[in-house]
């Protein structure tokens, strides 16, 4: 699938910063010619989340769709482009939904962005809707991994059992209505990664507003005893929570990306501070960049370990006042 004549610019979420995209693939060598970002030794691959949250996501969405179209890229499902299939889809007869992603206020508050921004272009949505379908669900180039949220093995072998290239379809978008099918386990696992309910009947609102029964867990950590060893997320856990031990039983359901498999890259998780790999396999790629935070790129040539000085990022400015 990618070209072992190139070398790679892993770019994490872009959320709809067009302008910030421009500015990193210029940072990173790009140039545009006939309407398309292009480099002539290197490939852009995207980690998904192109839609959603930011302000041009319609231009996002064509500077991305246009390098993939003409070779300069490739671009990964995000959970966010999952959400906007999910939305459109009907469900299944008897389901007890309408939508595959129901309507609800929650739902609408991600994508109502979007769907305000293409209105006046209903052509194009519809166009890129059938676009995200041609989306892979992860990419193993063997030497690197690229997946949107977590990398788990058992059900990566079973997707490329059904769908060897990692693309979905319209079938099984519809499955993943169904609660503990396959098809929506997959989607939740890889496109949303690992979580745990918070005990007690807890419940955290994050820094988004949104109220949470779960919090997201780390997917490679050795030996964790406590919640606070494996929560991956912006928002930290009361103290006390932090502090739990985890039992047997959790530990033994924690999934483990091994520090000796491929380099893997992922994004998803809303990281703060100074770009830098989690483990010398592991790095995530999204610094938040549609919260004022960085848009991330890393710039991959023949390496086997993740090497810290190769992280590239432009800082997204806040608006002045009257801007």
């Amino acid at each position: 699938m990618l070209d072992p004549a190139r070398s790679f610019d892993i770019i994490g979420d872009v959320h709809g910063c067009a302008q910030t995209l421009e500015r990193l693939l210029d940072a990173l060598g790009y140039h545009r010619v006939g309407g398309v970002w292009r480099h002539p030794r290197r490939q852009a691959l995207f980690l998904g989340d192109i839609v959603d949250r930011g302000p041009r996501i319609r231009e996002a969405l064509h500077i991305v769709h246009d390098m993939v179209e003409a070779g300069q890229a490739h671009c990964i499902m995000g959970n966010h482009e999952y959400n906007a299939l999910a939305w459109e889809t009907p469900a299944l007869p008897g389901s007890g939904k309408t939508f595959v992603r129901e309507h609800t206020p929650r739902h609408a508050r991600l994508i109502d962005e979007t769907l305000e921004q293409f209105a006046q272009h209903p052509g194009d949505w519809h166009d890129f809707l059938r676009w995200f379908y041609t989306l892979p669900l992860f990419i193993d180039a063997e030497r690197f991994r690229l997946v949107h949220a977590c990398w788990d093995h058992s059900l990566i072998a079973q997707l490329r059992a059904q769908h060897p290239d990692g693309r979905i379809d319209p079938h099984f978008v519809q499955a993943s209505a169904v609660s503990g099918s396959f098809a929506a386990t997959a989607c939740n696992r890889l496109l949303r990664g690992t979580d745990m309910r918070l005990p007690g009947g807890l419940t955290l609102t994050g820094g988004d507003g949104l109220t949470r029964a779960f919090f997201r867990t780390k997917f490679w950590e050795e030996d964790p005893q406590t919640y606070g060893d494996i929560v991956f997320q912006p928002d930290a856990l009361p103290e006390e929570v932090a502090r739990a031990p985890l039992s047997h039983s959790q530990k033994n359901a924690l999934l483990r990306y091994a520090e000796d498999e491929p380099m893997l890259f992922v994004g998803h998780y809303w990281r703060s501070g100074h770009p830098a790999p989690i483990r010398p396999n592991l790095a995530c790629l999204d610094y938040s960049a549609v919260l004022y935070g960085k848009l991330v790129a890393y710039r991959l040539d023949a390496e086997t370990r993740v090497d810290p000085h190769k992280f590239v990022w432009v800082d997204v400015d806040r608006p002045q006042a009257g801007q």
